[in-house]
């Protein structure tokens, strides 16, 4: 290990870094910002913002730098660190053989916090330089009700924004009061680009920002309605939460002080619908994708990739298991989740041009079984209530309404129903929940005992499942189950047992 004394990563130092790091190879002060990003998290720092560095790279078209905003105090800290850093920071890409590829990324310009200045944020984005505002605001970022899929006007910062237009709190007061400026001014409006990870998610962004603008000023609703562009794009790469461990080998390896730097596997993928109003990124350069509509890719990464993260998620994390990878190197799981995928969801899943499904299928249990990324169940297990129910119970329905096989994709339910109810694996070991609607899940899945079916109560999550008497006679029989022994991997090998993929 290099004793040296640490320098921190900003401008001035990049000198010092080795020859296999890879650094901006542009005039970064020549960059203008013509993305403003929302939301500057692990996983924009690891995607949008490597695709515009790569692009800047390669083209040396440097009028796509990215100004992040951050709207609550929690992002003060990620506000103050990249600050020190000249908003910079490492992407640390772990490829499986245990190689690392190092690369400073370059793109962003400048961090503005909205709780602090919500002026500056609206008029940056109000600025005629802003060709894109761009979003990872998570699902909880909409603002919608998950049982009516409409606008939630009852929560209290909407409340508060519509009487307080130039000092919001949440996304769509930001974006309504810029948009307005920029019909006032005779601006042509900037793209509203989500890079989140929901189906449709441009059509569910263009949904709220109507609800909301229409509560604001009627004719400017009408003018974000025809004049404003919302793609939808399908974003993948894993990028499990920076941890302590990240900066150390940072540190110990190359003596370089970055104390928020980015983890992440080698695969990335981008597919995007080609709306935009004032121009935008050659990103098909660097790999990403265009495409006239979105749909069936979507549907394929958060059928296979998202609903087979929850399955080894949940599941895994009654068995005892800390991350995906070690999950899927059981040869029960890995199976087991190679059936789901083959038997549940490839056959309701319509053709997806230029991609083979085999071929996807495998890549997926090649990168969940990534020794180096080692991205804990934890996080994957987040807001389950909001995952399972775009994921997964689509396909439950789906194959009840065309007589194809739920047998596994219940499974992941019914054990659900366990871990909400007990919050413990099989080993009586607490299990750690991060999900808005835990207390619900809990008060609903503890009834079991008194009502069996009484976690599938939960309308805004299941919908009419409890109606369905095929799925409600396997879901019974698999909580029944479940609740005599935890052991999952006892149910999922007896799932097996019924097809070819039996393990010995």
């Amino acid at each position: 290990m290099n004793t040296q004394s640490k320098f921190r990563l900003n401008d001035t130092n990049l000198q010092q870094l080795p020859s296999s790091f890879s650094v901006p190879n542009y005039d970064r002060k020549k960059v203008e910002a013509g993305i403003v990003h929302v939301g500057v998290g692990g996983f924009h720092r690891s995607h949008e913002a490597y695709y515009t560095d790569a692009y800047m790279n390669q083209t040396g078209d440097l009028n796509w730098g990215i100004c992040g905003v951050g709207l609550r105090d929690a992002d003060r800290k990620m506000k103050s660190i990249l600050e020190q850093q000249d908003y910079l920071y490492t992407l640390i890409v772990k490829h499986p053989n245990g190689s690392i590829e190092n690369q400073v990324i370059g793109c962003m310009t400048d961090f503005l916090l909205g709780c602090d200045e919500p002026n500056a944020v609206i008029q940056k984005m109000a600025d005629a330089s802003t060709k894109i505002v761009s979003l990872t605001i998570t699902e909880g970022g909409y603002n919608f009700n998950p049982a009516t899929n409409e606008f939630d006007f009852d929560n209290p910062d909407v409340i508060h924004d519509l009487a307080n237009p130039y000092a919001p709190r949440l996304v769509f007061g930001f974006l309504t009061t810029a948009l307005k400026l920029r019909m006032e001014r005779g601006l042509p409006p900037f793209t509203v680009q989500s890079c989140d990870n929901i189906q449709h998610n441009g059509d569910v962004a263009r949904k709220m920002l109507l609800a909301y603008s229409q509560k604001v000023d009627f004719d400017l609703a009408k003018w974000i309605e025809q004049e404003v562009p919302f793609p939808n794009a399908m974003v993948d790469r894993i990028t499990p939460v920076t941890t302590a461990a990240d900066m150390e080998y940072l540190g110990g390896e190359f003596n370089l002080q970055d104390e928020w730097p980015v983890t992440c596997e080698p695969f990335h993928q981008w597919i995007i619908e080609d709306k935009f109003s004032a121009g935008r990124p050659q990103w098909q350069k660097v790999g990403a994708q265009f495409v006239p509509d979105v749909t069936p890719y979507e549907n394929m990464k958060i059928r296979l990739l998202n609903a087979g993260h929850s399955v080894l998620g949940i599941l895994g994390s009654i068995h005892g298991f800390e991350t995906i990878d070690e999950s899927v190197q059981d040869p029960i799981f890995s199976q087991f989740l190679q059936l789901f995928m083959d038997s549940e969801v490839t056959p309701i899943l319509p053709a997806v041009s230029g991609i083979d499904l085999d071929d996807y299928k495998q890549t997926l249990l090649e990168r969940f079984a990534n020794p180096n990324i080692k991205d804990h169940l934890t996080r994957i297990c987040s807001e389950s209530a909001s995952k399972l129910a775009t994921f997964l119970i689509p396909t439950i329905n789906d194959n009840l309404q065309n007589n194809g096989d739920i047998q596994c994709a219940t499974l992941v339910l019914a054990a659900w129903c366990y871990y909400s109810d007990k919050q413990t694996d099989r080993h009586n070991k607490v299990i750690t929940i991060i999900d808005v609607m835990a207390d619900e899940l809990h008060v609903a899945a503890a009834k079991y005992s008194l009502n069996p079916d009484s976690f599938l109560e939960l309308t805004s999550i299941f919908g009419d499942l409890s109606k369905n008497q095929e799925f409600l006679d396997i879901y019974r029989k698999q909580t029944r189950a479940i609740y005599a022994d935890p052991n999952i991997k006892k149910h999922m090998q007896l799932i097996l047992n019924r097809t070819s993929l039996a393990v010995s």
